[in-house]
């Protein structure tokens, strides 16, 4: 199921809950209890790794004191304890809800950033993680949506605390999806689909300057222009190749052997 549709799924039941008192035969614990100490209570469970008991307790104590620091805090810790839990769909629609409500909180900064955190995993799934599956194998969407948010932040709020980080995760984030570009031309190029692996060669490169990526993008360009038999581009493309990266381990090997490195036969 794409992102956007569990995240909206999360909302509705977000919501719902927001809506819903208890049910009929519950028992209400935090009854007669303080902001300070319904607030207190889930911060414990928070820190033990309870994140169930954490969320509904910060739930209630929204629903108990509507207004004030402790409900803002709770919205924010309620996102946390989310993406603590392995839940990044509800992670991420608690924190685009406490950044709609707060626009101009203290600590809006920190929600952009389990935002992000959140978005940077959210595409990973069980088998991903299982399978240690590499980020530029998976589609890009979760990693676009994620360099967005940090790009925000940073932008935003460029001596948050947060900020330094931010920047390392948009970096690798931007490698990943030259990565993920140069993933795809592979594929294409293996297939004959030479046109293909060109354009998306091409992405790699205009789009995500500087990746390490860049340099199987023009070693790709070079061997899909040759396939194509349009030689001066490739010769173009072989001449960045050589300008840009004059020890790349492609060009080992092609004047030894007689023939022009990206000939592999």
């Amino acid at each position: 199921m794409a992102g956007s549709t569990l995240r909206s799924l999360a909302v509705i039941g977000a919501l719902l809950l927001a809506g819903c008192g208890l049910l009929p035969g519950q028992v209400d614990e935090t009854a007669g209890w303080s902001a300070q100490k319904i607030y207190a209570e889930a911060k414990d469970a928070l820190n033990d790794g309870a994140y169930d008991r954490a969320i509904k307790l910060f739930e209630r104590l929204e629903a108990n004191y509507p207004y004030g620091r402790f409900a803002q805090q709770a919205q924010l810790e309620v996102a946390y304890a989310h993406y603590k839990s392995n839940e990044p769909a509800l992670a991420i629609a608690a924190a685009e809800r406490f950044i709609r409500l707060h626009p101009n909180h203290p600590h809006v900064d920190y929600a952009f950033y389990l935002k992000g955190l959140a978005t940077f995993n959210e595409d990973l799934g069980l088998l991903g993680g299982l399978s240690n599956q590499d980020l530029s194998e998976r589609d890009p969407k979760g990693a676009q949506e994620s360099f967005d948010t940090f790009k925000e932040l940073v932008t935003r709020f460029p001596d948050s605390r947060y900020a330094a980080d931010s920047r390392q995760r948009m970096q690798y984030l931007v490698n990943s999806l030259a990565a993920h570009e140069v993933h795809v031309a592979r594929y294409y190029f293996r297939r004959g689909a030479y046109v293909a692996a060109i354009n998306r060669a091409q992405i790699a490169i205009t789009d995500y300057p500087g990746a390490p990526a860049t340099e199987e993008a023009l070693v790709l360009l070079v061997r899909s222009y040759d396939a194509l038999g349009m030689t001066e581009l490739r010769d173009d493309a072989d001449r960045v190749l050589r300008l840009n990266f004059p020890e790349s381990v492609y060009l080992a090997g092609g004047p030894r052997s007689g023939k022009p490195w990206w000939q592999l036969w």
